[in-house]
């Protein structure tokens, strides 16, 4: 089992219906699309493959903030419910741990919702701390 980086078209497509079960609002047409044009911005969609699909995968983008320095922010996480449980996401989170260290990144971040109980679970177990509560302002009714 192993991480690989999602470079192609192909690649990404088989990330679909892993990151449609995370986001159920994204349209399947649009995916790639929204995909390619995250990439050409500095995401990065990592992923498990099992039998030609993603079964797991993990997006993530380079950020610098004053507060925090240069870090990788992690803006999905998702595995197909029928996978989970095998330690796919661990294996992720860890991947993108492994990337932070070799650029000498001092932290990752990501937000996660409040219902995800399995999920802060997982990270919480992977050494994240709770350190602040994220706010946001909805300024369409579309937005999660």
């Amino acid at each position: 089992m192993s991480v690989q980086l999602a470079e192609t078209d192909k690649d990404i497509l088989k990330c679909r219906a892993v990151l449609l079960a995370l986001r159920p609002h994204l349209a399947e047409d649009t995916f790639l699309t929204v995909v390619r044009e995250q990439l050409r911005e500095g995401y990065q969609l990592a992923f498990i493959e099992q039998d030609g699909q993603a079964v797991a995968a993990i997006g993530f983008r380079y950020l610098q903030f004053l507060f925090s320095g240069k870090h990788f922010y992690i803006d999905d996480l998702s595995t197909l419910p029928q996978y989970r449980g095998r330690g796919y996401g661990g294996l992720l989170l860890d991947f993108v741990t492994g990337l932070a260290r070799e650029k000498g990144y001092a932290v990752i971040t990501l937000d996660s919702g409040f219902h995800r109980h399995d999920a802060h679970r997982l990270y919480l177990s992977k050494g994240f701390k709770i350190a602040s509560l994220h706010f946001s302002k909805s300024l369409n009714e579309l937005y999660c």
